[in-house]
Formats: structure tokens, sequence, C-alpha cells
């Protein structure tokens, strides 16, 4: 049990999701029984189903929650130059056939910068024209195709400048 309105108007939320989830009051009035999850988290992919009664008529639907995440490793921040893996997966359950990486809407061929492997792109030598959007594709088995968007943030190449003072001069 994720949510459950009665009525009254009471009502009961899973804990773990207390902060999360929502109706739509209105939209209850008007056949609308939608559930809204935000943020929706890995853990939530899964079956759901929704049940209404109305008097003696009990009506139901069920709708599967799939959910595909994009992970950076190391974490944020990223400096140029520095090593990166953009990892993308997905709660479908059919084998994945094909993983495309597109950056600013461009498909991303594999190169001595960019190594695409199933489900994940290694970026070797990243610089300040790799941030903006990623977006990574799966297809699967099933001929189902997923996709998301991740907005990489890169930091400039750090420099460490120390200044040293002048030498003294001596004039006799």
């Amino acid at each position: 049990m994720v949510l459950e309105v009665e009525p009254s108007g009471l009502r009961k939320t899973a804990l773990h999701m207390r902060s999360r989830v929502s109706v739509q009051d209105s939209a209850l009035r008007n056949g609308n029984f939608s559930l809204r999850i935000d943020p929706v988290r890995s853990e939530d992919a899964g079956l759901y189903e929704a049940r209404v009664a109305y008097n003696t008529e009990v009506q139901s639907c069920q709708v599967e929650l799939g959910v595909i995440t994009v992970t950076l490793s190391p974490p944020s921040p990223v400096t140029e130059n520095e090593p990166l893996l953009l990892s993308c997966n997905s709660s479908h359950r059919a084998s994945l056939v094909e993983t495309c990486w597109f950056h600013n809407g461009c498909l991303v061929p594999t190169s001595r910068t960019f190594c695409s492997l199933p489900g994940a792109i290694s970026i070797f030598r990243p610089t300040m024209s790799d941030a903006g959007p990623w977006r990574c594709q799966l297809r699967y088995s099933d001929n189902e195709v997923i996709s998301t968007t991740y907005d990489l943030q890169i930091l400039g190449e750090l420099s460490l400048c120390v200044d040293t003072p002048a030498a003294p001069s001596f004039s006799l």
C-alpha cells in the first residue's frame, strides 16, 4: 500500500514514501486517480495497482513503473582532464541490446576520447565542451527503447599560481 484515500478524505501513506506521494483532490472528484511520486527513486520501480471502490462497484488497473537513472563516477564535480564514466541503468527486465549516447543532440561515436560500453560511456579527457546534456538511449531485446538525459557539469582545470616577491635590489 502506497497511498489510501478514504471517502472522508483521511489519507494513509506508506511511511517510506510519505513525503513523495500525492493525488489531486480535485482530480479525484473527476475520476482521475493518478498517483504522483516526486522524486522517483530506483527502488520505486515495479507493479502498481489502483483500486477504486464506489458504492458496491470496484474498479482497478495496474501500471508497471520503470525507472532509468544515469550515474556519474567519480561523483560531481568533475574537473577537466579527469577521466569519468557515465552509467545508464534501467529497471526494464528484457536483455539490453544496444546503448547509444548523444551529446547536445548528436550521436557520440566511439573514438580515442569516448569509449562506449554496455550501458555506459567513458570520457578519458573531458573538456569544457563536453559539459551539457548527455542522453542515454537503451534498446532492449523486446524492442523497447528507453532514454533519459543527464546534465554534465565540468569545472575548468585548476592551476596553482604562486606569487613570488621580487628579489630586493641594491645599488651602490
